[in-house]
């Protein structure tokens, strides 16, 4: 009772939760599972991306989707470490995801059918990203928002990187804009699912706010995302595929449509457009580079031996 108190005054002071520090089973198992879920994100979000690297329509876009992408696996890899601080294997985890029995972002499950995808995915994908992960740079978990400060920097360049892109299109053919217009009415949705269902759903944001390791309910960061959006639209250029978005003057805000969370729950669940696709893809990749990870634990004994021996 006495660790659980000074756990309770710890969190309740905005204070960090540090690995050597008690803390409730419950904290630590949230704690994984979230991070597990966000490192996954980040990893599989290296593919819609990557599908276009060979063929960017220039030596500019294709370093600049390069870095991105690499941006994308250096995030898993601290979210990873993150998680391993809590006790978590690393290659536990990645036999989850390979298996379906951990989940991640159900953004990542769509097809990126053109190269405007690319700048929409920065401008919508990242720009939701951004909104939940902020917050999490004050999360009461030390190693997770120190993580999350470098992330989100990174995020905020991409989604600048995205919006550069689509103005850059906006301002070409008419092709090109009927293309920009097209993916927006692609992404907008799936976009406002990345926020996961509605706080009436949502079974785990009570807790997980109680212990400040969110900041904000699903709705909350929604309602932000819809709000920072619909300028950023008008700027562009774009419609937003939302026939009842408008502005609410009583309530300071954007009033927005209904979701179709049927179809939330059907790619959560694994029936998404590129589920299978995703998961096979990751489980190869992560089958073909067994003999590096052998490789480096091997060569890691090895150095351990000798420095023991000398």
């Amino acid at each position: 009772m006495e660790l659980e108190h000074e756990f309770e005054r710890v969190v309740a002071a905005d204070h960090r939760v540090e690995p050597r520090d008690w803390m409730p089973d419950g904290y630590r198992r949230t704690l994984i599972r979230q991070i597990a879920q966000h490192a996954h994100s980040e990893i599989i979000g290296m593919q819609p991306e990557g599908n276009w690297i060979s063929r960017a329509p220039s030596l500019r876009r294709k370093a600049i989707l390069l870095a991105k992408v690499q941006d994308e696996a250096g995030h898993g890899l601290y979210l990873y470490a993150a998680a391993e601080t809590l006790g978590a294997d690393r290659e536990d985890l990645t036999a989850k995801l390979v298996e379906g029995r951990q989940k991640y972002s159900s953004i990542f499950n769509y097809p990126t059918l053109t190269f405007a995808d690319v700048g929409v995915i920065g401008w919508l994908v990242d720009g939701a990203a951004i909104v939940n992960q902020v917050p999490l740079c004050r999360t009461s978990y030390g190693p997770y928002a120190r993580a999350m400060i470098r992330v989100c920097k990174e995020e905020s360049f991409h989604q600048r990187q995205g919006y550069e892109l689509l103005l850059t299109m906006m301002r070409g053919t008419q092709a090109q804009r009927d293309m920009v217009q097209r993916s927006v009415d692609r992404w907008w949705w799936p976009s406002l699912m990345m926020f996961g269902p509605p706080d009436t759903e949502s079974t785990n944001t009570e807790q997980s706010m109680k212990w400040r390791i969110k900041r904000h309910t699903n709705d909350e960061l929604r309602q932000k995302f819809v709000d920072m959006t619909v300028p950023q639209a008008e700027k562009l250029g774009v419609t937003l595929p939302d026939p009842d978005l408008r502005w609410n003057a009583e309530r300071g805000h954007h009033d927005f449509g209904e979701i179709d969370w049927a179809e939330f729950w059907q790619v959560v669940g694994g029936d998404g457009p590129c589920n299978a696709q995703r998961i096979a893809h990751r489980r190869k990749a992560h089958e073909d580079g067994a003999w590096v990870r052998e490789a480096a634990a091997a060569y890691a004994a090895k150095k351990s031996g000798e420095e023991q021996v000398a």
